[in-house]
């Protein structure tokens, strides 16, 4: 049997919004489940497009450290940010990666798209491979302490590899910036 991709086994009876900020709304459903029972379903929608900048240059990478609130503990991650939705992500990508490290790029490509936990929430995002890089200042939000660091890609992939990073969407910018390098050779 083939299963119709485009139509949905759950059905919404009625959806709330439990809460709201400038950022994300949390809503509950009341649903009927695939398997015809009742059920709730809890949804978190994103009011930004997640933006990640790997920066590069001769075969080494840039990352950003800072303290994460939301785990309370210190994270590696690539240069990352919002896009108010109806803006360009490219656009917000270039702001984020001046803010968080000075740099800005004379060349920009995008390396991949994703929803990043999409079983619970509707977080789409893109990276950006951004090179021909020129030093600046750096102007970090008044909720960010931002350390930068320069390094070889290679050791970058290791950190992936062995869980010293562990934010998503530096690991798909990452590996999917080494993936396509290892498919050219």
């Amino acid at each position: 049997m083939t299963r119709d991709e485009t139509r949905s086994p759950w059905r919404t009876v009625s959806s709330k919004r439990v809460y709201d900020n400038p950022w994300i709304t949390v809503r509950e459903d009341r649903v009927v489940r695939p398997d015809g029972e009742p059920g709730i379903y809890g949804v978190v929608h994103f009011k930004n497009i997640a933006v990640g900048i790997l920066p590069s240059e001769d075969d080494h990478v840039y990352l950003v450290g800072q303290h994460r609130y939301p785990l309370n503990l210190y994270s590696w991650e690539i240069p990352e940010g919002g896009c108010p939705e109806g803006k360009e992500p490219l656009d917000a990508a270039r702001r984020e990666l001046r803010e968080e490290t000075g740099l800005e790029a004379k060349h920009w490509r995008m390396l991949g798209e994703a929803y990043l936990s999409n079983s619970v929430a509707d977080e789409y995002a893109v990276w950006f491979l951004a090179t021909g890089l020129v030093p600046g200042e750096q102007s970090p939000e008044g909720t960010e302490a931002i350390e930068i660091r320069r390094l070889p890609l290679r050791e970058a992939q290791k950190m992936a590899l062995s869980g010293q990073i562990t934010d998503a969407l530096s690991l798909l910018a990452i590996m999917s910036y080494v993936l396509e390098g290892s498919s050219e050779g």
